[in-house]
């Protein structure tokens, strides 16, 4: 996009600084489909619950590191002997070796780079359906064919139907726990088990930008796993828990072959593209532990408010582990993100399936109470 075309398409927000919701969906990284059409003249009242962001403030230590950072954003981050060891940092912190992991400017170009990566003439992509759509659009954009396979009865992703479906084409395997748009987590012995027997035959990898907001046992991350095996990667983000979606950083763990493989191609140039500042912010967050597990505390007590709130206008959400939930429309007939943004409330409506849905995000209580205001006075007539 050129600069002219940006800021004509740009509009005063948060600080007055901010991008129009219409430039985020209509990104190659920001998907289209399921967000209104009608875009927001005005974002002045609006309540966002569109993207999954985290609604709460970046923690304090890395407010302050930002600002530490800011006298020294002059120089690039390989000069600053402050965040030469940040790749060794990170890798420490999730069990790691510094050779096992490679830090990006978000996980969703991890997402677009890799589908790129693996990609040769008659590959095939296998994957669930529904899940997060950057990866296999990019695929689908570049030539693979699709392997879309069902969520069960339950929302589940359906792991013995994906391995059943790998074959000598399969170049990639994508998968999504907890899964976006549904909300839904696998145990992680099963994914374990799928993990070893799929690395047998292609590569995976598996996306677990949502496992911050689950608790043990069940938030078990899938890196060691990673660091042993080149056929298995996993991409973590930090724009989710930690509340960082605006400072675009992000990385992926693989067994260190693996890693130096992807740094002579594509990802070499990603480690430049990040940030000083948002560098410095991670680092600090992850040594705030007392904030995002008050992050998280809220998060799921506003989830869990609005769950038992559809329920209560019996509309039966899909009992989710993440911060938004997913619940269906029924014969509603019309555009319900566009009903609901003449109400104020910025969400998305899509079909999955055969079956109309809404994925509304997670926003704080306020903002929740807001919702199911609008929902009560509306539900019935929308």
């Amino acid at each position: 996009m050129r600069r002219r075309d940006f800021f004509k398409n740009s509009t005063l927000t948060t600080l007055g600084l901010g991008i129009s919701l219409h430039s985020f969906s209509h990104s190659s990284f920001y998907d289209p489909s399921g967000l209104p059409q009608k875009t927001p003249d005005n974002n002045n009242g609006l309540i966002n619950l569109s993207s999954n962001e985290n609604p709460h403030e970046i923690p304090p230590l890395a407010k302050q590191a930002i600002i530490d950072a800011i006298p020294f954003s002059n120089r690039y981050s390989f000069n600053l002997p402050q965040f030469k060891e940040a790749r060794k940092t990170i890798a420490q912190y999730y069990g790691v070796g510094p050779e096992n992991i490679l830090l990006t400017s978000g996980s969703a170009i991890v997402l677009d780079y890799t589908v790129r990566y693996f990609y040769k003439p008659g590959a095939n992509l296998v994957t669930a359906e529904p899940t997060f759509f950057v990866l296999p659009r990019t695929a689908a954009d570049l030539g693979y064919s699709l392997k879309k396979i069902p969520v069960d009865q339950n929302r589940q992703i359906d792991l013995a139907g994906m391995l059943n479906s790998i074959d000598s084409n399969t170049q990639l395997i994508y998968l999504v726990n907890p899964n976006n748009p549904t909300g839904v987590a696998l145990k992680p012995g099963p994914i374990k088990d799928f993990l070893r027997e799929a690395a047998k035959k292609s590569v995976t990898l598996i996306d677990e930008a949502y496992l911050d907001f689950l608790s043990a046992p069940d938030n078990e991350s899938m890196i060691p796993l990673a660091a042993a095996d080149p056929n298995i990667m996993v991409t973590r983000t930090f724009s989710k828990i930690h509340g960082m979606a605006g400072l675009r950083i992000g990385f992926v763990i693989s067994h260190a072959d693996r890693i130096r493989q992807l740094e002579k191609n594509y990802f070499g140039e990603s480690q430049v593209a990040i940030s000083d500042l948002s560098l410095a912010a991670a680092l600090a967050s992850l040594k705030d532990e007392d904030h995002r597990a008050s992050v998280k505390k809220k998060i799921i007590a506003a989830r869990e408010y609005t769950i038992q709130s559809l329920k209560n206008l019996n509309i039966d959400a899909i009992p989710s582990v993440t911060n938004f939930i997913l619940f269906p429309l029924g014969k509603y007939e019309g555009n319900f993100a566009e009903f609901m943004l003449t109400k104020g409330i910025y969400l998305r409506s899509n079909t999955y399936l055969g079956e109309k849905f809404c994925r509304v995000s997670v926003g704080t209580m306020e903002e929740m109470q807001q919702f199911i205001k609008v929902m009560k006075e509306n539900w019935k007539s929308a």
